[in-house]
């Protein structure tokens, strides 16, 4: 068997476009699905796809460790954010090949399942960002919340923090206070709660100050408290405060996370398989982790496919703990799969048994949401001096 093709389906949605993967080989039919999407970089992923191309078109596509050496070795420099998404795109494609080839699951072909469903969080409204009410507005912001346990959750996460620097003013860390001693009586005890920092604070008492007044209610986790890429600032603010923390999104390597682990930096550890190298890499952090006693929780907030391959890896990783989703950032979000593997119960992803990543696109339901620049919700990170925030 050899590849013959490697294409890219373009998706708008919204605040992002969706890149899917599709790598064709010489056997009638038989093809793979992978998601490369990285929020506002969707040229240059689509670009750097086509440049990894000529070192995989003729390959055997079952000897998937092989040809991520492919990728990375024969690119010289470092993959980097954008490197590194479509090569993971590609390389999730290559184990739903196999899959299908075989004809079992990706879980199966990864020691087989240890799990008998996949818990799952999503955001207010399962994500819908253009019914996204203001964090000033308590009470519609715990009535958005209330809404998405009903239709089937029992974690959700929420932002609870403000643009920030290397303070926190007083007002808004009440503010915060408020917030989320509401949304803990709203939806009770039976509903984890976890909110999303998004590394916007800019200094350690910041990030400290936020997460002392949302520690009561008691988060599953703070993601992102601190901008990443600095395991011994988090490590120093994990010592500091008494919250379970998280990282790992824009975390692309394996000795990333090695960092962490070695630190005891986290409590759960967020691999995006977007980003960090598929199956392959996702693997191999949740090894290290594992080996440290910390949780995998993994990233999510985009497309089918995306979500397709988490619930594989989920499946047969025994230090996962609770899945990212977004099903609800548009209304079709299903609509352009042929097969759509996912179904949620009592709070969880059943888990299929449909060969491969069990998910197909159909290519001309895509194409009625074509290519066009996203709306980039980035550019309202501003403080009220002008001065640009994280996002």
């Amino acid at each position: 068997m050899k590849i013959t093709a490697i294409r890219t389906v373009i998706v708008n949605a919204f605040i992002r476009n969706w890149v899917f993967v599709k790598v064709e080989t010489d056997q009638p039919g038989l093809w793979g699905w992978g998601e490369a999407t990285l929020e506002w970089k969707t040229r240059a992923v689509t670009g750097c796809i086509e440049d990894l191309a000529p070192f995989l078109v003729g390959q055997d596509p079952l000897r998937i460790d092989h040809l991520v050496n492919r990728m990375s070795r024969f690119s010289f420099w470092n993959l980097g954010a954008i490197g590194m998404s479509a090569a993971s795109g590609i390389e999730m494609a290559l184990w739903d090949i196999k899959g299908k080839s075989l004809g079992v699951p990706v879980w199966q072909l990864l020691g087989g399942r240890v799990r008998d469903n996949v818990r799952v969080y999503t955001h207010p409204l399962r994500g819908d960002l253009k019914r996204l009410v203001p964090s000033s507005d308590i009470s519609a912001v715990c009535d958005d919340i209330q809404a998405t346990v009903e239709m089937g959750y029992n974690a959700v996460k929420v932002g609870l923090v403000p643009y920030t620097g290397y303070d926190a003013p007083l007002k808004d860390v009440r503010h915060v206070a408020k917030l989320a001693e509401a949304i803990r009586e709203r939806v009770g005890d039976d509903v984890d709660i976890m909110t999303d920092f998004h590394g916007r604070p800019e200094s350690l008492a910041a990030a400290k100050a936020y997460i002392d007044v949302i520690a009561p209610i008691n988060p599953m986790f703070i993601e992102e408290p601190l901008q990443p890429g600095n395991a011994q600032a988090m490590a120093e603010l994990g010592r500091r405060v008494d919250c379970p923390l998280a990282t790992g999104e824009r975390l692309f390597e394996a000795a990333q996370f090695s960092e962490l682990a070695e630190l005891g930096a986290v409590t759960f550890a967020q691999p995006d398989l977007a980003h960090c190298m598929g199956f392959s890499g996702g693997r191999k952090i949740a090894a290290i982790t594992q080996a440290r006693g910390i949780g995998v929780c993994p990233h999510n907030p985009m497309g089918p496919v995306a979500s397709a391959v988490a619930l594989q890896f989920d499946a047969a990783t025994t230090n996962f703990v609770i899945q990212e989703e977004c099903v609800g950032v548009v209304p079709w979000f299903e609509d352009i799969c042929a097969t759509y593997p996912i179904k949620l119960t009592n709070g969880a992803w059943d888990i299929p048994d449909a060969p491969g990543s069990g998910i197909e696109i159909d290519e001309r339901e895509a194409a009625k949401h074509p290519f066009k620049p996203e709306h980039i919700l980035a550019m309202d990170a501003i403080l009220e001096d002008g001065t640009i925030a994280n996002w």
